[in-house]
């Protein structure tokens, strides 16, 4: 049986790993935060040997993200979770990275407070978190791809749509995370790197 594939993941997953490999120098655990096809997960495990990678979803989704891990039988992948950002406690004591990618914008406002004040609670001190996506800046889209994408993403769910920077900034800085760095990606999205 064929497995799920997003272009979307093959075409971001270099450029993300760019990134990654100067974040997340240490070694350690990474949580993943919404593994979709789970992509992703074995690609930034294969190429960052000394990272353990947790990959999670929500229930309905966590079939598709298995396929892959349990394919790529890679020593450093761990088996995925089910994980709702909502759960009260997370299955962790405390994390020493978290990425996500492509989720904020899914995840109704309400969740994304609460995907914070987790973090708040589970990362170590100094722990670093990395965001990727497409986030409006001072107000604005930073592009009209991005504004058509915010407009599909409200008809589809009014609770969803492109975050302000600024408004994840105050949310990170209200749960002890600050924005260490703002990094512009390819298509018109970002990875935003932020440390406990």
């Amino acid at each position: 049986m064929d497995k799920p594939f997003s272009q979307a993941c093959e075409n971001n997953k270099q450029p993300i790993l760019n990134i990654l490999q100067t974040i997340f120098t240490s070694d350690g655990d990474v949580l993943e935060i919404g593994s979709g096809t789970g992509q992703h997960a074995v690609y930034f495990a294969e190429h960052l040997p000394d990272i353990c990678w947790q990959p999670t979803e929500v229930a309905e989704h966590l079939a598709v993200v298995s396929q892959w891990v349990d394919e790529a039988k890679l020593s450093n992948v761990k088996s995925p979770i089910m994980l709702n950002v909502e759960d009260q406690p997370w299955p962790f004591t405390q994390l020493d990275a978290v990425f996500t990618a492509n989720t904020l914008h899914i995840m109704s406002w309400e969740k994304v407070e609460i995907f914070f004040a987790r973090l708040g609670q589970y990362l170590q001190t100094g722990a670093k978190f990395c965001s990727y996506g497409p986030f409006n800046k001072n107000g604005v889209y930073t592009s009209e791809s991005n504004a058509n994408f915010d407009r599909w993403l409200k008809q589809r769910d009014p609770l969803s749509g492109i975050r302000h920077i600024e408004d994840l900034i105050q949310l990170g800085q209200a749960n002890g995370i600050e924005l260490i760095a703002e990094l512009a990606m390819p298509a018109n999205n970002q990875c935003l790197i932020w440390k406990k």
